[in-house]
């Protein structure tokens, strides 16, 4: 074997160890977290907890489209970064589609669909997503909370069917 590459074999460990992380902590790559959504108009699983860079994946088995786009709930201001449009899926058997993201730093990420929800102010500033007048569902606002964490407690918690990409049968339309 090469010396450098003897050297790299090495250095990766004492790398590992100085960061205070396991290597295998930091080479395994967390399995993504789910949210689904169906013809019901919402996100099954809310809210949901992730660990810094864990993908989220919204899986739409809808066959309407829907956006999910974040949002600051102190100042109302939507995200450039936290945008996405899923297409709907034309049924059971064909390609579900998704949009996934990630986030890097902990903390507390709203979000919601437009085509489903709007941002409103509540009586002391804060702003919040509410039904958008028009369209069906079971009455609640199409939006959700992710917390980015380490907090073994809250990873924990997450609704089971966050672990698996596709429900069977919940496709809706």
């Amino acid at each position: 074997m090469p010396r450098l590459a003897k050297a790299a074999l090495f250095a990766a460990p004492i790398l590992a160890a100085s960061l205070g992380l396991p290597l295998a902590a930091r080479a395994a790559t967390p399995k993504p977290v789910y949210v689904h959504m169906n013809g019901a108009n919402m996100f099954l699983e809310n809210p949901v907890a992730v660990r810094p860079g864990q993908p989220v994946v919204f899986v739409n088995e809808d066959t309407g489209s829907h956006t999910i786009i974040g949002y600051s709930a102190t100042t109302g201001k939507t995200s450039t970064r936290f945008d996405g449009a899923v297409a709907g899926t034309k049924g059971p058997g064909h390609k579900v589609h998704t949009y996934t993201i990630t986030f890097a730093h902990q903390g507390i990420v709203h979000y919601y669909c437009s085509v489903h929800a709007v941002l409103a102010k509540e009586p002391g500033g804060r702003t919040v997503a509410k039904v958008r007048p028009g369209v069906h569902g079971f009455g609640d606002p199409m939006a959700g909370t992710i917390i980015v964490t380490t907090d073994p407690k809250l990873l924990a918690d997450n609704p089971k069917t966050a672990a698996e990409k596709i429900l069977p049968g919940y496709f809706g339309g």
